[in-house]
């Protein structure tokens, strides 16, 4: 069967396919920064922190993963990306998780754009799937904020101390 036949059988929509392929790298792409992270902070003995990353390490790859079978699902072709290109040097643990908002408002821009493409598509298929991700993104964001927010009212104190007191989920 040839990629034309297989692209008219398929429930969403190929440019739409195309996205939620570079939605699966981008996500990859997180799962592989978090553990650099997770790293980091073990190497420096923050374990709430590393402990905090290893978890957002696995989520991010649930997530390429749920998206990944959602395209071979619905007769599409999902393509395991390579991930380059992961920085695993950090000044600081406020860095680290100013890196990690950073990429998280990014994948949430992402998914924005893949939303607005299924809806333009009439692919309704992909833009209800990608509702979880939508709520997802916003806690993933709140999360973040809120310990940056620590950082804050934190300032001054020795890093051991701001750790503890960071979650580690």
């Amino acid at each position: 069967m040839n990629t034309t036949a297989i692209r008219k059988q398929m429930s969403i929509h190929p440019e739409v396919m195309d996205l939620l392929n570079n939605q699966i790298a981008m996500e990859m792409k997180a799962s592989a920064s978090y553990l650099a992270m997770a790293s980091w902070c073990d190497q420096r003995e923050l374990l709430n922190s590393k402990a905090f990353f290893y978890k957002q390490a696995e989520e991010e790859r649930e997530h390429a993963m749920k998206i990944f079978t959602f395209i071979n699902d619905n007769g599409g072709g999902a393509v395991s990306p390579d991930v380059i290109d992961v920085n695993n040097d950090f000044e600081s643990l406020r860095s680290v998780y100013e890196t990690g908002l950073e990429q998280e408002i990014a994948v949430t821009e992402s998914i924005f754009k893949i939303f607005k493409a299924s809806r333009k598509e009439s692919d309704y298929i992909t833009e209800v799937f990608l509702q979880w991700f939508i709520t997802e993104q916003s806690e993933e964001e709140d999360t973040f904020r809120s310990i940056l927010d620590l950082f804050d009212l934190m300032e001054g104190m020795p890093l051991k101390m701001i750790d503890e007191r960071l979650p580690k989920e």
